[in-house]
């Protein structure tokens, strides 16, 4: 259920993006009076799921979800329409109008995604505000992994700064480190202020750490008290539901040792791996005692649920003419948060090109369950990558033909269509290529996750 939940608001996400993509080249193309032949969302090689036809243009859906097109008259496109191109040019063709307004037909996609972004994050900021977690109320500090612990980091400290500023969102400082390259982290261990460095290598480390699979814990995260945590939902046919544990139910002890934090209960259950052990419950206020096999993963088949209230969380609220300016602002800081991670995947030092994602990359980052808010937080996000990556100066790509026409524009010169059929094959080629390389990722990712 929770992957077809995945699923549902990914296909709608793209959806709403892919159509409204699609709406800036048609408004555009029908303000300078061009003809549109077809307006599709989804690609329709071979058939169409749904089509009609209204005035001079075809709209329909088609079956392969890997973006949508309008097929502009007069235009060498993804459609590869030669036999067109050889007759004379008419008025109502892309090919006939003045190259200033093909550049605007050529930018409408784009121009839309990134409006697109700045109103939704406008009307979520509007409608829920901004919820964040002060990384001065992690005050259980965090718990590393082997990564965190391989630069000095340990279990229980307390991240105030990096190179001696002031952190204020706990959940910013790895995309802080991952983008901006601090030289060290400043954290409060046993009560006095300790500064680690960041080694070159970390950001590498975090990259690779990544591309691991599609549910890679963090290098550090917050570390719970033990007393906070009771069972939640368990797993059918695990160690925990064949020994009659519930939910509700809260671990006292294994083996009559106790625990202070929960990563230390998952750290001695790992050191118990095949094994059975004793585990005494409070269900209720009355002790409970049953015996287990624990799982080879070192599991017994539960999710943690925290006590309710356990951290103090800021919220942020804004009337609708506060929203404006703050939804514009976080729209720059996604886009450029977005931009320096496109930088990275250039860098042969970070080797960020093994962390890119396809289709089921982009679809798990959805929530498990339907939240509204999640969803058009993505949806804004994907729509400013959506534009980035379409108007990079390669051919099939939007940005292909505007660095075409800026050409002609400058020199006065118009590409021949021999050399822009050329150059529209060769984009297609790079394109697929991408395609698969990104989509191969995620199968490699999805085999290291069965491991």
């Amino acid at each position: 259920m929770e992957v077809i939940v995945k699923i549902g608001q990914f296909l709608l996400s793209l959806s709403i993006l892919v159509v409204l993509h699609e709406l800036g080249h048609f408004t555009f193309a029908k303000l300078f009076k061009t003809r549109v032949e077809k307006f599709y969302m989804f690609f329709n090689p071979g058939f169409s799921l749904f089509k009609f036809k209204k005035g001079e243009t075809e709209y329909g859906i088609g079956w392969l979800p890997l973006g949508g097109y309008v097929k502009i008259s007069g235009m060498i496109d993804e459609s590869m329409d030669k036999e067109q191109m050889k007759l004379p040019p008419e008025p109502y063709e892309f090919r006939s109008k003045p190259a200033w307004q093909r550049l605007l037909i050529m930018v409408g996609g784009v121009l839309v995604n990134f409006i697109l972004a700045f109103v939704i994050y406008i009307a979520v900021l509007f409608t829920w505000g901004e919820q964040y977690l002060p990384a001065e109320n992690v005050k259980y500090g965090v718990v590393c992994d082997s990564l965190a612990e391989s630069i000095g980091l340990q279990d229980g400290d307390k991240i105030v700064s990096l190179d001696n500023q002031k952190v204020e969102r706990f959940y910013d400082i790895i995309p802080d480190i991952l983008l901006n390259s601090p030289k060290s982290i400043q954290v409060i261990r046993n009560k006095e202020q300790v500064s680690v460095n960041i080694p070159s290598s970390f950001v590498p480390g975090l990259l690779a750490h990544s591309s691991k699979g599609f549910s890679a814990s963090p290098v550090f995260d917050v570390r719970y008290p033990y007393s906070a945590i009771s069972i939640g939902k368990v797993i059918a046919k695990s160690p925990a539901a064949d020994a009659g544990i519930v939910k509700g139910d809260r671990i006292v002890s294994v083996d009559s040792v106790s625990f202070e934090y929960y990563d230390q209960f998952q750290e001695f259950m790992q050191s118990k791996k095949s094994e059975n052990v004793q585990v005494l419950l409070n269900r209720e206020g009355k002790s409970v005692a049953v015996q287990l096999a624990v799982g080879e993963d070192g599991k017994i088949g539960f999710y943690p649920q925290m006590e309710a209230g356990m951290f103090e969380y800021s919220t942020l609220k804004y009337n609708f003419v506060e929203a404006i300016p703050a939804g514009v602002n976080k729209g720059i800081d996604k886009l450029s948060s977005y931009l320096k991670q496109f930088k990275l995947i250039f860098s042969s030092e970070t080797k960020a090109y093994k962390s890119l994602g396809g289709f089921i990359t982009i679809g798990s980052i959805f929530p498990s369950v339907w939240n509204w808010e999640a969803f058009w937080n993505l949806t804004a996000f994907l729509s400013i990558i959506l534009a980035i990556m379409n108007i990079l100066p390669i051919p099939a790509l939007d940005g292909g033909h505007v660095m075409f026409l800026m050409y002609e524009i400058i020199t006065g010169r118009k590409p021949g269509d021999k050399f822009m059929e050329y150059a529209q094959i060769t984009g297609m080629v790079l394109l697929f290529g991408l395609l698969i390389f990104a989509n191969g990722n995620d199968v490699v990712k999805w085999i290291s996750s069965l491991k």
